[in-house]
């Protein structure tokens, strides 16, 4: 395993971060808590210190199932992150959103599952346009100061808003945000275009999320539909569209061309080059598989020439932005 800092933090973290968005009952693809505990304990064997859930995953199963086995692990050892926002209830209004309630209520509901007094990260999940930021960065900033949160983060969100709340932050004198989870892998780079300057110029650590395009990048894209989560989710994905709209189907051929001529797997083709750019201290892995998860640490290994990386590149052209929904 290698390590970094998250952002300017001063935090050590696994350069994979173990997601857990596949743990619990929200989905057929997956795992109930006897297979979910199989990944995280091979995940802690590997050398992994860094864990992201959120509260809305399966309705807080996954944090509890998180929970449930990190109890029986060294706490101070391990980095865990959750997130806010989305509605926990679609009958309470205030079940979702980043007002100081919704805040507080649910922060107490993911502390409580993780069966922790603190949380290390703690990421608004989406912008909230009926909130004003100030209220929610006060929120936010109590929660730190009354040591239930160590660090905040945001995801997926414009570059403005995010440059509004930083700057909001400074004004305020209250904690900003460390880090930036967003939707960045091969066949989706817009975040390179502001978000990724600007976390660069504050001194925000990015850990992407879906560094796999949804699978797109780990097999070849006709076989898309193979895995039962591709067949749930369905070819026309928005997403998965925005992946193949401006050169997504050549750059899957050439991530599986290289990965033929180096004897490994596409996945460990594209988390690699993701490990390669500058803005990206982390990205968050998700897997159903101890297989998959050793292919995605043994990535870490893979070293890819500025050729290569132009070659992977050279066919991106700009779609949609997509993931801030």
């Amino acid at each position: 395993m290698e390590y970094t800092t998250l952002g300017s933090t001063g935090t050590t973290v696994s350069r994979i971060a173990l997601g857990c968005n596949s743990f619990g009952n929200g989905a057929e693809w997956m795992l109930d808590e006897e297979g979910s505990r199989e990944i995280i304990e091979r995940a802690i064997d590997l050398g992994v210190n860094f864990f992201d859930t959120a509260n809305v995953y399966s309705q807080g199963e996954s944090e509890r199932i998180l929970g449930n086995v990190l109890a029986e692990y060294d706490r101070d050892e391990l980095v865990v992150a959750t997130k806010v926002y989305f509605p926990m209830d679609e009958t309470d209004p205030n079940s979702g959103g980043l007002s100081r309630k919704t805040i507080e209520q649910q922060l107490a509901g993911s502390l409580d599952r993780l069966r922790m007094d603190t949380v290390d990260l703690y990421q608004t999940h989406r912008w909230d346009d009926d909130t004003p930021i100030t209220e929610t960065l006060r929120a936010l900033d109590d929660a730190v100061r009354r040591g239930q949160v160590r660090y905040l983060g945001g995801s997926s969100m414009w570059a403005r808003q995010f440059a509004d709340a930083l700057h909001t932050a400074d004004r305020l004198g209250t904690e900003r945000f460390a880090t930036m989870q967003d939707h960045y892998n091969l066949a989706y780079r817009e975040e390179e275009r502001e978000m990724h300057p600007l976390c660069r110029k504050e001194g925000v650590g990015a850990i992407p999320w879906s560094p796999l395009a949804r699978g797109y990048l780990a097999r070849p894209h006709e076989e898309l539909e193979a895995t039962t989560r591709g067949r749930s989710d369905g070819l026309m994905d928005e997403r998965v569209a925005a992946y193949r709209a401006n050169g997504g189907d050549e750059i899957n051929e050439r991530v599986e061309e290289l990965a033929d001529e180096r004897g490994v797997s596409m996945a460990q083709i594209a988390l690699a080059w993701l490990l390669h750019q500058e803005a990206v201290d982390a990205p968050i892995v998700g897997t159903t598989s101890v297989e998959h998860l050793e292919e995605a640490v043994e990535a870490l290994g893979i070293d890819l020439s500025e050729s290569d990386q132009d070659y992977l590149e050279e066919p991106y052209g700009p779609v949609e932005v997509v993931g801030h929904e």
